[in-house]
């Protein structure tokens, strides 16, 4: 028993140990923000709405603002003026996003349009992107494949009104969202709302949107990535991988 709690000691130590190294000290030139922890920092600040947290915050430290949220070092922009200097002006020095830990499993993030650094790949995929999705010509063309998944899913939800059927309405603007998108890329429906054998594939994807949305540890301390302490990215590799299969 002794010596267990010896290792269990050491292990703690040499972790908080390792996050003391690694926790960034506050810079000069940062933006002021309010009073940091040792190693969590101002996660505590964030609170049970973030939104409306960040949102009094900057009332007290003005429109541009720093958080240290465990190692991640955040700025928090509550001006548009100042928004649209940094997307306008200076988009691209602004353009590499962070990458959740959630998104790395199976190396998702080297082949994701939406989290590739800007270089020859990440142009190469936003011009075909820009020429077969988004102009105006395909827009204009596929605006009655817009409309009728519109129209489905109405109807969708008067079948449900007729039978009593209670309509999850996350699920039902997922199913529209995911098809439409389906058709404009594969021609095909992939989600039915009226069949239970897809079933499978509809939980498969909405459990990686739900994995992909959960607030994650790893992300705020890259010192427990390999310890994986709430199984995010073990979780994500799972659903990734059956992803692939299908």
């Amino acid at each position: 028993m002794d010596v267990i709690i010896i290792v269990l000691s050491l292990m703690l130590a040499y972790v908080l140990f390792k996050l003391l190294l690694s926790f960034p000290n506050r810079g000069k030139n940062l933006p002021p923000g309010p009073f940091q922890l040792p190693i969590i920092g101002n996660l505590t600040n964030l609170g049970k709405l973030p939104h409306q947290s960040l949102a009094k915050l900057s009332q007290i430290y003005g429109p541009i603002m720093h958080l240290q949220l465990g190692r991640l070092s955040t700025i928090v922009i509550s001006s548009s003026a100042v928004a649209q200097q940094i997307f306008q002006k200076k988009g691209h020095a602004f353009s590499i996003r962070f990458i959740p830990d959630a998104l790395r499993a199976c190396d998702h993030s080297l082949y994701s349009f939406a989290w590739l650094p800007i270089g020859p790949r990440w142009r190469n995929l936003r011009k075909i992107s820009t020429s077969n999705l988004f102009s105006v010509n395909k827009l204009d063309a596929n605006q009655h494949l817009r409309g009728r998944k519109v129209n489905e899913l109405i109807v969708y939800v008067r079948k449900c009104s007729q039978t009593g059927e209670a309509v999850h309405t996350g699920r039902a603007a997922f199913m529209t969202s995911f098809n439409l998108l389906s058709n404009t890329l594969l021609s095909k429906d992939l989600v039915d709302p009226y069949q239970d054998s897809d079933q499978e594939f509809k939980d498969l994807v909405w459990n990686i949107m739900v994995e992909a949305g959960t607030p994650n540890l790893v992300d705020y301390f890259p010192v427990l990535k390999k310890m994986d302490p709430q199984g995010v990215n073990r979780r994500m590799t799972c659903y990734f991988q059956k992803l692939i299969k299908v």
